[in-house]
């Protein structure tokens, strides 16, 4: 580790290690992709706009993408242990300057992400507490409340948010689980759904971009890398555990929702209930009743809160791993006693209360402003994040002349092509991404811009004036125990850095 990691501070800038075993580190990746919340939005919207009662196929598509992406994915993992995700990935495969630029994406989708769940959680607890209650306070009030519970939570270690992740996890699932299976008892399941006419039925093109934005949050994982119990191993385990849980639960409560409404009327019927978002819970009263339909809308909000912190502690890791390597301000890597991040988990509670007060003191309908523009946007970033990490994988074992040629590039090309593919649709088609029509919203990808012009022009800055930062970008990699890495591997020194 480089002098960035020895500072003084709580514990010298340093992340608990041995902290996260395989279930706790996909518990944090699950949780923040939200199985309810992907049921009852994302899915919704898939089968609305998408290819109707064809789309459990568009989530099992994504699922296959996303573990070709994996195998090469899994290779990289067994090389590299750091908190800087992806953003790390981007380094060794692309060079300093290409980590910048996928850095700086991260750390504002992130963030933005957690704005909107901000929004989120505030809207629905709002509307859900008064529906069940009558007692009916701001959605920023419980949106807040929602911030400033999870941050205290995060504080109490990773171990700790694991475990209340899992909790929140299971109940969550075990809902929709109850749900697939009163459908399958009391109607059964259509195997019209895996039909060509069903597949490519409406637009499969938007069924995949709206089935892809469900799995947001896997690549996770490999934040965690240094807080993770043997991560050369636990990593790429935990990855295609999330991968494939994620493709089964959605996948399967997808074709529960499709054959539910029958296959051939599913895009009409989805269609019909999108104003009011409300497909999922009348499906849930005639197939389970008041009273656990009920409890679902309270899981809902279970199920996001969840998301928030487990969004809140991957960019408060981002902030910390940027701020260790001082592309940001090195006070952002100190840490407690306990390990987590102590500076850049208040920054970035800080900053997320705050945008999102703005836009409570502007008036602004949380669902109809903060959420499409943070949420949309912070969706693209990731999807464009895990692209250029797809692309550094392929491009840094071609370097290294590694002789697997399925595992470190064909299995990973085909993923980069086809999260490439979905990125292009990202981007032609962010107003269904955002959710929104209006102008300001659908300007948004032009940040994408702003953030390659900035990391190229910040890496020529540090690269003429602070040589030894420069320098650190790719040093700070080198967190790792080369006596366990794969037999292939090639040292970061060996590999050209910069672009």
């Amino acid at each position: 580790m480089t002098q960035v990691n020895q500072q003084s501070s709580s514990t010298n800038g340093v992340l608990r290690a041995n902290a996260l075993g395989v279930a706790g580190i996909v518990f944090l990746v699950l949780a923040a992709v939200a199985p309810l919340t992907g049921i009852v939005v994302v899915a919704s919207l898939a089968v609305a706009l998408g290819n109707g009662g064809g789309t459990p196929v568009s989530f099992f598509i994504v699922a296959v993408v996303l573990l070709l992406f994996s195998v090469g994915y899994a290779q990289m993992s067994k090389q590299l242990v750091n908190a800087g995700g992806f953003y790390a990935f981007v380094v060794k495969g692309l060079g300093r300057t290409g980590g910048l630029i996928a850095g700086f994406i991260a750390t504002i989708g992130y963030n933005f992400f957690v704005v909107g769940t901000i929004g989120t959680s505030g809207f629905f607890m709002q509307t859900v507490i008064a529906d069940l209650t009558g007692f009916n306070l701001h959605w920023y009030v419980w949106g807040l409340a929602s911030i400033v519970l999870a941050f205290i939570l995060a504080r109490q270690g990773i171990g700790f948010s694991a475990t209340v992740l899992g909790v929140s996890l299971v109940l969550e699932t075990l809902i929709l689980v109850v749900f697939d299976f009163s459908v399958l008892f009391q109607t059964g399941f259509s195997f019209q759904s895996f039909n060509p006419s069903a597949i490519f039925s409406g637009s499969l093109g938007i069924g995949l971009l709206l089935a892809a934005t469900g799995f947001l949050g896997f690549e996770a994982t490999s934040l965690f890398s240094e807080e993770a119990k043997n991560p050369l191993r636990t990593i790429p385990r935990a990855t295609y555990t999330a991968i494939c849980l994620i493709g089964i639960i959605l996948g399967f409560t997808t074709w529960a929702v499709v054959s539910a409404t029958g296959v051939a009327q599913a895009q009409a019927v989805a269609l019909k209930h999108l104003p009011t978002g409300d497909l999922i819970f009348s499906l849930s009263t005639k197939y389970l009743g008041t009273i656990m339909t009920d409890i679902m809308m309270i899981l809902l909000l279970v199920s996001l809160f969840a998301a928030m912190l487990a969004f809140h502690n991957s960019a408060t890791r981002y902030l910390y791993s940027l701020g260790r390597a001082r592309v940001l301000p090195n006070v952002l890597s100190r840490t407690r006693k306990n390990g987590t991040p102590q500076v850049a988990g208040i920054v970035q509670a800080l900053f997320a209360a705050i945008v999102a007060g703005l836009f409570a003191l502007a008036n602004l309908d949380p669902i109809g402003s903060l959420v499409p523009s943070m949420i949309g946007f912070g969706t693209l970033c990731v999807l464009v994040l895990q692209a250029l990490a797809a692309l550094a994988i392929v491009v840094h074992f071609r370097r290294a002349h590694d002789p697997r040629w399925w595992t470190t590039f064909i299995a990973p090309g085909i993923g980069f092509l086809a999260l490439t593919g979905i990125v292009t649709m990202a981007i032609l088609n962010f107003n269904i991404v955002a959710g929104s029509d209006a102008l300001i919203v659908n300007l948004l990808p032009l940040l994408l811009v702003v953030a390659v012009v900035g990391g190229i022009g910040f890496g020529t800055y540090l690269r003429s004036r602070k040589p030894t930062v420069y320098a650190g970008l790719s040093d700070d990699l080198e967190n790792f125990n080369k006596t366990m890495v794969d037999p292939h591997h090639v040292s970061v020194s060996d590999i050209p850095g910069g672009l």
